[in-house]
């Protein structure tokens, strides 16, 4: 494949952008005047408070929240100001450090007859040691206790905690998307032999590489499980309403990344000699084609982190943009993107500026967003977002 500029592959219902060295991709550019779409009023409440550094936070249904902790290492579930931590959840065997601890969350479509979570995090092995895995559960009748069911993936690799993903996303043809971090070890994003720096694709109900995965019959039970390699720390997934699959990822000092997933495909990230980060996000020096950003925050970073594609009339011209929570800039970035993929515009509303880091963004059944803020000390909370026109 040549290296031309906005050259599109179309792999796997998805697609991506090949670019040559040195290709601008627009970090920020404004809204245009919305035409024949106002921009709405955002209402912002607490939904949920004294949190402790809240990773995740996902929707069950009757309208119960589901949220982890990452240090804590707990599960809650909460209806409205109420919040329970569940019961059976084994804290002692999550492994939290640094950025490692409880991850991701998703909740099974079917949960209202086999009644099936899912978490990424943190582990402590049998023999002492560490690393990243997703785990199936089942909660109760009661919303108070969850059930081990199965490990479905594991041998994520780990350090110190640094870059240790991990976003969950079911997509609809029922696939479990797992993002994975590098663990801040060179070689792990672009080895096919590694789960670190990847987005993986596997039966959510028996942990198998999903059978449409790009090399399904690789010798190498790791490579079976790959979707997408050569990312840094994958900390967003989410799916268009075209079924595309996109991701959000850290950066180094400069070019936080969204990307486009195409399956197969390798975005490139490749540091040097003892983790030298100097090289670019998307190092177009390696062999074969690399797949570019459709977004970059250029330098300095604003720390990306959750994402979700914002969907409904009551969104005005938000409608249909793509909403990524960051942590160091304290906002949500709206995002614009056409039906190819190419970026139109961005806008960072007000109203999302004011409650300190901002770490997952989960979409409500009425079409508000939840928010999880992530500034410690027991202050946090679950925003709800909701639009006005």
């Amino acid at each position: 494949m040549r290296r031309l500029g906005y050259l599109t592959t179309a792999l796997a219902a998805t697609a991506a952008l090949v670019l040559p060295t040195g290709s601008p991709v627009v970090a920020s550019t404004p809204a245009p005047t919305a035409r024949g779409a106002a921009i709405p009023s955002l209402s912002v409440t607490q939904q949920v408070t004294g949190l402790d550094i809240p990773w995740d936070v996902q929707v069950l249904p009757g309208g119960r929240l589901l949220i982890d902790e990452r240090v804590n290492r707990r599960l809650i579930v909460a209806t409205g100001s109420s919040k329970r931590v569940l019961g059976g959840f084994p804290s002692a065997k999550i492994w939290a450090a640094g950025e490692t601890g409880m991850l991701g969350l998703a909740v099974d479509p079917a949960f209202s007859d086999n009644r099936r979570i899912y978490t990424c995090s943190g582990w402590v092995k049998a023999d002492g040691g560490h690393d990243v895995r997703v785990v199936a559960w089942e909660l109760n009748a009661g919303y108070t206790a969850v059930k081990y069911l199965r490990t479905l993936v594991l041998g994520f690799p780990t350090s110190t905690g640094r870059h240790g993903g991990c976003r969950l996303l079911i997509t609809r043809t029922g696939a479990l998307i797992v993002g994975t971090g590098d663990a801040a070890q060179t070689p792990n994003a672009q080895s096919l032999r590694s789960f670190g720096g990847k987005t993986l694709r596997l039966n959510r109900f028996t942990g198998a590489p999903w059978p449409t995965n790009p090399w399904p019959n690789a010798a190498s039970k790791v490579r079976r499980y790959i979707l997408t390699y050569g990312h840094r720390n994958v900390q967003g997934l989410t799916q268009r309403a075209d079924g595309s699959l996109w991701s959000v990822e850290h950066g180094t000092y400069r070019d936080d990344e969204v990307n486009r997933l195409v399956s197969g495909g390798n975005f490139g990230w490749r540091p040097g000699p003892g983790y030298d980060e100097s090289p670019p996000m998307t190092n177009y020096a390696l062999p074969g084609p690399q797949y570019g950003a459709r977004w970059r925050s250029g330098d300095p970073t604003v720390a990306t982190s959750g994402a979700t594609w914002v969907s409904g009339a009551q969104w005005g011209s938000l409608n249909g943009t793509l909403a990524v929570a960051t942590l160091k800039a304290n906002k949500v970035i709206f995002m614009k993107f056409d039906q190819a993929g190419k970026l139109l515009w961005t806008r960072t509303p007000a109203a999302l500026q004011t409650s300190g880091r901002l770490r997952s963004v989960t979409k409500a059944p009425n079409g508000d967003l939840l928010i999880t803020t992530s500034n410690g000390s027991g202050q946090d909370a679950v925003l709800r977002v909701h639009p006005t026109l």
